[in-house]
């Protein structure tokens, strides 16, 4: 298969250790897919200057909240970015160019910039994978349980804010276990990217733009045995029979009491009846 530039710009990316992945790289390359003459650089370098406008802006005791301060006031009051509420589901909230161009974007994309910026000025952070949303958190201090909502013009948030926020999202009383609120690696953080692409495009019934995006989580976890089944499901519905079968073979290698299994070896007896 004969990958376009920037998924080979994406898979060289993330091919390599975590510690060494660039996040904003890896996102630009995925929105390059959407946007071919999509000029990464520009978008680095325009990074870059938030970061050096942030800087110039720092106190001078750099206390964390002090930091996330400083950043919130740049981003939200200076600039204007926000979180789209009215749009969630446009595609262009995923895609990290256009939500430095129209200044909006989805928790997980505006936590992105957020903890570009943050990298550049020397305060790590880590991104939170709650359910359902997307938080940052400070990582200069383990023990520090504060987290930023960068979708809600960066409020920072305590533990019993997050178990609050989780039960809004879920209509309902849900328990707060111990892993929703661990930091993500590099590539989940650009897994779960995706996977919202992929809701979005599988919605629209964007059956090619979906598969695009399955394919790059797969390049990112080889062995994602759903995404392998949905992709051969994708496969079958386009009559992709011999792909279809070997995705589908596969995960149920992967998942042999998978609930699904009597459905997906009914598409297997169909492709071998045709």
């Amino acid at each position: 298969m004969e990958f376009s530039l920037a998924r080979q710009r994406f898979y060289q990316e993330v091919r390599q250790d975590d510690e060494k992945i660039n996040l904003e790289k890896a996102a630009l390359y995925i929105a390059q897919e959407e946007y071919p003459n999509l000029e990464i650089e520009k978008y680095l370098t325009e990074i870059d200057r938030m970061a050096a406008e942030v800087h110039a802006r720092l106190p001078e005791e750099p206390y964390p909240l002090k930091i996330i301060q400083t950043i919130n006031r740049y981003l939200y009051e200076d600039l204007g970015f926000s979180g789209n509420s009215e749009d969630y589901y446009d595609p262009c909230n995923s895609f990290l160019n256009d939500v430095i161009d129209r200044r909006t974007g989805i928790p997980i994309s505006l936590a992105l910039l957020y903890l570009a910026i943050a990298e550049r000025i020397e305060f790590p952070m880590v991104g939170i994978g709650m359910p359902g949303h997307f938080l940052i958190r400070p990582a200069v201090n383990e023990e520090m349980e504060i987290f930023v909502d960068a979708f809600h013009n960066g409020e920072i948030l305590f533990p019993q804010d997050c178990q609050e926020r989780l039960n809004q999202l879920a209509g309902q009383p849900v328990e707060m276990r111990p892993q929703f609120l661990e930091a993500v690696s590099p590539r989940q953080f650009l897994a779960r990217m995706l996977t919202n692409l992929k809701g979005i495009y599988l919605n629209q019934g964007k059956i090619e733009k979906c598969l695009a995006m399955i394919e790059r989580i797969l390049i990112l976890f080889p062995d994602a045995a759903y995404e392998l089944r949905d992709r051969g499901i994708i496969y079958f519905q386009t009559h992709r029979w011999i792909e279809a079968r070997q995705d589908l073979e596969g995960y149920l290698d992967q998942v042999p009491a998978a609930n699904d299994r009597d459905l997906i070896q009914q598409l297997l007896d169909q492709i071998e009846s045709d």
